[in-house]
């Protein structure tokens, strides 16, 4: 079975992966010369890049893939190139470079003419560097994979800011931003408080005269370093946390949070819970807010020819640059709209993988999620899922139960997010990433687990949920899944470690999560222990000293 894998990304890379274990003949179709998509940077703006300065939201140990731990010598959390390197690794451990076809464009894809038995696609695509670059060639292929992400198609306001085009200065999206070095003793104003929006303004603001940080709403504002030091992800991402209350949860998380800094005091502060956006991670912005480099204002209410004016009032004049960070359109421009829809930014997939409309399953879409947590384990399951899809050893259920699945999402997200565009693909890492294992057949069975190895089935339910887990059991599992599970917390901090401490040796990571993952197990034996005693299930009589036979 031949498979179409569009863009070499970290969902393109895993696909090939996913498909050779299946026994699927991969083909990667990739535009750039190498590896990377997105986290590959490049200085013209010929592709969606970071920007030169990028570091990553999610620790090492919470982000790589299952079977595939990164190096310890890395850090915590890695800039672009260190995650280039990492997926260069990757590929270079299951030879994954002789299935993709470097400066290769798709421009077409649609159904064969006899899909409806076959279930086959037909790929348009360009050679680049070819002898005859520009020409269009066409392969069919029996399934295709679509890893083009959803940050390509730069999102700009509609309808537009009264006064918007009459403005003088310079306008550019985010998507365009490669450094400071255009901006430097200008005055900007970032419109946007996304995570590009708080990490351009924070690079500005030490190289440019004044930003001005503008939000209609504001943002709650995560810090990557938790309890500690330890990745704030790794104390958040556990199993436990998602059996607790919603409301509950979202009471401890702004108090971690506010307690950082006061939003309020700092005019980030929103109206919604922290549970209802998605949150910003960012170290630094505060300390520029403090420091005055950074100054927080609301929405604009229009533009004049110099500059702004605010919803309240304010104004800045002798503005040089705005710079919009206002999102992107989820769109796949070489499929035709019948295939794979999306209006007002929302597309319709079940369980966000796989379009319902299709007489045969074999088109799936990967990593186009917006997750609380990281997004390349995430994109690894679905293609572990697609592939097994594909093969027919899982099947999907009747359209009519898929565009319910699809309704009840919707309908669940409108429920806990404040309406935007923003909040169209929102998952939570643990519960989505469960979901998809089941599809798998690969979640963590705990209870099975606790029968066999106890310790482990308490470190994988109280200890971070990294992305081994999911190697435990069921396909694909990988005999080295239990000690990257109890790696992790040593690993993730290891390359911090750096100079060697006079003072008295203390316990390492791992051995105070041991100790931890001991004490739970004693707590977890007592209550046990009450609950039995409580139901007077059992009566144990005591002959000791000083005891009656009515004492029990």
């Amino acid at each position: 079975m031949k498979v179409a894998i569009i863009g070499a990304g970290a969902s393109g890379l895993t696909c090939i992966k996913s498909c050779k274990d299946d026994g699927l003949e991969p083909v990667c179709f990739e535009q750039e010369d190498s590896i990377g998509g997105l986290w590959y940077f490049t200085e013209e703006e010929r592709h969606s890049s970071v920007y030169r300065s990028t570091v990553i939201n999610t620790s090492k140990e919470m982000m790589c893939f299952s079977d595939f731990p990164i190096p310890k010598e890395y850090p915590p959390y890695m800039r672009h190139d260190k995650i280039v390197q990492y997926f260069h690794l990757y590929a270079e451990a299951f030879d994954l470079y002789k299935h993709i076809r470097f400066r290769t464009k798709v421009v077409d894809l649609r159904k064969t003419f006899d899909f409806e038995e076959s279930g086959k696609w037909e790929i348009v695509f360009q050679e680049l560097n070819g002898k005859n670059p520009g020409e269009d060639k066409v392969e069919v292929y029996d399934a295709v994979m679509l890893c083009v992400g959803h940050h390509s198609e730069p999102s700009w306001p509609n309808p537009k800011f009264p006064g918007q085009d009459e403005f003088a200065g310079v306008k550019i999206h985010s998507h365009s931003y490669k450094d400071f070095k255009p901006f430097e003793n200008k005055k900007v104003l970032m419109l946007g408080i996304g995570n590009s929006g708080g990490d351009i303004a924070v690079e500005l603001s030490r190289h440019s005269s004044q930003v001005f940080l503008s939000t209609r709403r504001g943002a709650w504002v995560l810090s990557r370093l938790g309890k500690g030091g330890e990745p704030a992800d790794q104390q958040a991402g556990r199993r436990f946390i998602w059996y607790l209350p919603r409301k509950l949860l979202g009471y401890l998380f702004h108090k971690v949070v506010n307690e950082r800094f006061d939003h309020e005091a700092f005019a980030l502060r929103p109206q919604h819970p922290i549970t209802a956006q998605h949150p910003m991670v960012n170290d630094d912005l505060p300390h520029r807010i403090i420091t005055g480099s950074v100054v927080v204002k609301p929405n604009v209410s229009h533009f004049t020819k110099t500059g702004v004016v605010f919803d309240d009032g304010s104004e800045v004049n002798d503005l040089d640059v705005v710079i919009f960070c206002t999102g992107y359109k989820i769109g796949f421009k070489f499929i035709d709209h019948s295939i794979l829809p999306v209006n007002d930014n929302m597309v319709e997939l079940y369980k966000y993988v796989f379009p319902p409309n299709l007489e045969k399953p074999t088109l799936a879409v990967l990593g186009c999620i917006q997750p609380l947590g990281a997004i390349f384990p995430i994109s690894e399951l679905q293609a572990r899922w697609a592939t097994q899809v594909f093969i027919g050893k899982k099947s999907l259920p009747t359209k009519v139960a898929m565009m319910e699945n699809i309704k009840k999402k919707k309908e669940d997200m409108a429920k806990r997010y404040y309406a935007t565009k923003r909040h169209t693909i929102q998952v939570d890492y643990i519960p989505y990433c469960d979901e998809i294992a089941s599809e798998v057949g690969c979640k963590p069975d705990l209870c099975r687990l606790f029968v066999s190895d106890p310790v482990l089935a308490l470190r994988c339910f109280f200890g971070p949920c990294t992305p081994a887990q999911y190697r435990l059991m069921g396909p694909g599992t990988w005999v080295g899944a239990k000690k990257a599970i109890e790696d992790a917390p040593g690993n993730v901090i290891y390359a911090t470690k750096t100079r060697t401490s006079p003072h008295e040796k203390k316990m390492t990571s791992t051995e105070t999560h041991s100790l931890k993952i001991l004490v739970l197990v004693v707590v977890l034996v007592a209550f046990f222990l009450r609950y039995i005693q409580s139901r007077k299930k059992y009566t144990i009589k005591l002959h000791l000293p000083g005891f009656t036979t009515n004492n029990h």
